[in-house]
């Protein structure tokens, strides 16, 4: 069934604690996260009805907001178990979980003693981010006109909503421009990622990824890095120039929106749809068809 908002939907969203009704689940315009981006998130697929690396992506939620200075009142195990229940109580068999913490409206303003920290989980079916058509064509991407900034300017360790503002405008833009997506440099002009996605190279057995000193670790790119290195390949995590773009065979996105993607173009530089990327395409398919997380 097509949906106009994701406002207007059937089942249940987990809310501080409780299951409540899709629709209900509501906060107040005056939430200190909507003005002030007091946010962090996480997105997990969901695999046959199991959340891929649910517990990795729980901690990584609780990490991002002590870096952003607050402390999530649900443990690690809590939130995860609540996550698996609302997974089974929509009925997802093929999915995406996005799980929310925030400030809320109990105080406004740039200080954020006394306002409260809610939690949130919802889940709905979502097989593709692309077509497998779209993604095995190989996507577009263009450079974005904005960078990520430097680690001692934002909190760059963390899945803060704020930190994700630059990376919507350089999408719209890509899009806009008849592109997939956009190739965001880093503050000293280096390769950083994609607006949502980590990226790698390949050259012969190598497989190169930039070092994510001012971005997030993706956890599926370390599932990537663990999958290539059980194939033989070299893995390399390393400061990597625009320049050195054109030396690469291949090239693809990896993260829980985009999971494998190869990548056709970025920018005037072209990449091959090759035998290593669809190796590994192969090798996630599979582990993530397994039982269990």
């Amino acid at each position: 069934m097509t949906f106009t908002s994701f406002a207007d939907r059937r089942g249940y969203i987990w809310l501080d604690g409780k299951f409540v009704a899709w629709r209900a689940a509501q906060t107040h315009v005056l939430t200190h996260a909507l003005h002030y981006g007091s946010a962090v998130f996480e997105g997990e697929r969901v695999y046959r009805g199991s959340v891929f690396k649910l517990d990795l992506h729980t901690r990584r939620l609780v990490r991002s907001a002590q870096l952003l200075d607050f402390e999530i009142p649900f443990s690690v195990e809590q939130i995860s178990v609540a996550t698996r229940e609302l997974v089974r109580t929509n009925q997802i068999d093929e999915g995406y979980v996005r799980t929310i913490a925030w400030r809320g409206p109990e105080v406004m303003g740039i200080a954020t003693a006394g306002s409260a920290i809610h939690v949130a989980i919802a889940c709905w079916p979502w097989p593709s981010y692309w077509t497998i058509e779209r993604k095995m064509a190989g996507l577009r991407l263009e450079i974005a006109q904005w960078r990520r900034p430097a680690p001692n300017t934002a909190p760059t360790a963390s899945k803060a909503a704020g930190l994700y503002m630059i990376a919507s405008l350089a999408k719209d833009r890509a899009v806009r421009n008849g592109n997939d997506d956009a190739l965001m440099l880093d503050y000293r002009g280096l390769v950083a990622e994609a607006t949502g996605a980590n990226i790698c190279f390949v050259r012969g057995t190598q497989l190169h990824t930039p070092e994510p000193d001012c971005f997030l670790d993706g956890i599926t790119r370390q599932v990537v890095e663990e999958l290539a290195a059980r194939r033989g390949f070299s893995v390399h995590r390393r400061s990597i120039e625009p320049g050195e773009l054109v030396s690469f065979e291949e090239a693809f996105l990896c993260g829980t929106a985009a999971e494998i993607a190869p990548i056709a173009t970025i920018g005037e530089v072209r990449f091959k749809v090759g035998p290593s990327t669809s190796l590994l395409i192969d090798d996630f398919t599979a582990l993530t068809a397994a039982p269990g997380e």
